[in-house]
């Protein structure tokens, strides 16, 4: 980097104090932020009724979320570089007007009959594509919008928390007086609501931060590879969760999942991850209070409280004790990802920012479906009960590891932080 303030761009001791975090701006963020965030709670819902009345069985229910969720893994590092050289503002209303689109036509086919397999998933794959443009824009503009970016990230995890819980909820109430179809049309308005608070902002620019000179695209892939190598902490915590997808959470998603709705019904499965958002709500609301000197350390200190969560499926325990298990690991996970967000959003030059984040989140994600594929085999040759175990003692392994590396540990919250 050079040390021109052009090229280094906003950081968030830049940002002037304004009249506390509820600015119109970040109000007008805030609404984009949990409407979007709202449709992509629903539409796994509406989409696997959509399906399954279409006749595609579970099957095809399998190939359309795995159509959703594979472009955007695939495409946020492009997202990423295509943020930092057009603009976050402008990439996510580009993004919300693609989805509003796609969605808005998948639901006309649905109400018009039953579309082929392949029209299905070619719409579902330019929604999650559009999701890899939108998702980068997220870190970029709450640093611009907010002085206070913990609090801000901890408001928004608050809002992601509370989507999650009810989103399935508003799209399962909604099957009930309608057809998948309308509901698919409804969800799609969520994007609409999303574009129109985006372009109402006032404080943050339609382009791109400051840039020295021109570049090509294989050059803003190759510098946002290059700031994320360069940052020990990060790139080394993105190792850890990769670790961490693999053998932790996959597991415990998969196999705790199914246990749930085997041994105790799909209600009580529904309560137990409602009590997980709700844990989630709480943990955004003690990182809106707690502001560690050094985030990350606190942050993988949180991490020993997903222990409870597969731990507590392993031991058969009761249904309410495994539902205020879900919630304190809730709590735990909510704070960590503030700490790191509010880390990386305010130790990483802003004309980079969109990159950077792309980085994190892909090699966040690339053990995931990996983790949660393997785990059902797996169960079948060493147990289900022992794999749960295993993923229990994986927190304390990723917490240690955490804390055993210098960088990570020693990462103090960023000059001029409230």
């Amino acid at each position: 980097m050079t040390g021109t303030d052009v090229t280094r761009g906003l950081r968030a001791e830049d940002i002037p104090p304004g009249q506390g975090l509820w600015t119109p701006d970040f109000r007008l963020f805030f609404t984009a932020r949990t409407a979007s965030l709202l449709g992509d709670a629903m539409l796994p819902v509406a989409i696997t009724a959509a399906v399954l009345r279409a006749g595609y069985g579970t099957s095809g229910v399998g190939y359309a979320l795995a159509a959703l969720v594979a472009p955007f893994a695939a495409l946020i590092i492009f997202g990423g570089v295509m943020s930092d050289r057009f603009g976050a503002r402008r990439l996510m209303i580009i993004s919300d007007v693609a989805r509003l689109g796609s969605q808005g036509v998948l639901a006309l086919l649905f109400l018009l009959g039953t579309p082929p397999l392949w029209q299905i998933l070619a719409l579902l794959a330019l929604i999650g594509a559009g999701s890899a443009l939108f998702q980068p824009g997220v870190a970029t503009v709450t640093p611009l919008i907010a002085h206070d970016v913990q609090k801000a990230n901890a408001t928004l995890r608050v809002a992601e928390s509370v989507a999650v819980v009810i989103g399935p909820s508003v799209a399962g109430l909604l099957l009930v007086v309608s057809s998948p179809a309308v509901v698919v049309g409804v969800d799609a308005l969520t994007y609409a609501v999303s574009g129109v608070c985006l372009l109402r902002l006032r404080s943050v620019p339609m382009g791109p931060a400051g840039r020295a000179g021109a570049s090509t695209f294989r050059a803003d892939l190759v510098e946002g590879w290059r700031e994320f190598r360069a940052r020990t902490w990060l790139w080394s915590v993105i190792v850890v969760f990769m670790l961490w997808q693999l053998a932790g959470a996959g597991p415990t998603t998969t196999l705790g999942n199914s246990t749930l709705v085997t041994d105790h019904g799909a209600s009580v499965f529904g309560l137990v991850m409602s009590s997980l958002g709700a844990g989630s709500v709480v943990g955004g609301l003690v990182a809106m209070r707690f502001r560690p000197r050094y985030p990350l350390r606190a942050g993988a200190l949180s991490m020993v409280l997903w222990v409870p969560m597969p731990l507590s499926v392993a031991l058969g325990l009761p249904a309410p004790l495994i539902a205020v298990c879900y919630g304190v690991s809730g709590v735990g996970m909510a704070f960590w990802v503030v700490m790191f967000h509010t880390s990386v959003q305010t130790h990483v030059p802003h004309n980079v920012l969109g990159r950077v984040h792309a980085y994190d989140a892909a090699g966040s994600l690339v053990m995931k479906p990996v983790g949660q594929a393997v785990a059902g085999p797996l169960a079948l040759v060493v147990g289900t009960v022992q794999l749960l175990y295993v993923s229990a003692a994986m927190a304390l392994v990723v917490s240690a590891l955490l804390l055993a590396i210098p960088a990570v540990r020693g990462l103090k919250r960023a000059p001029g932080m409230p």
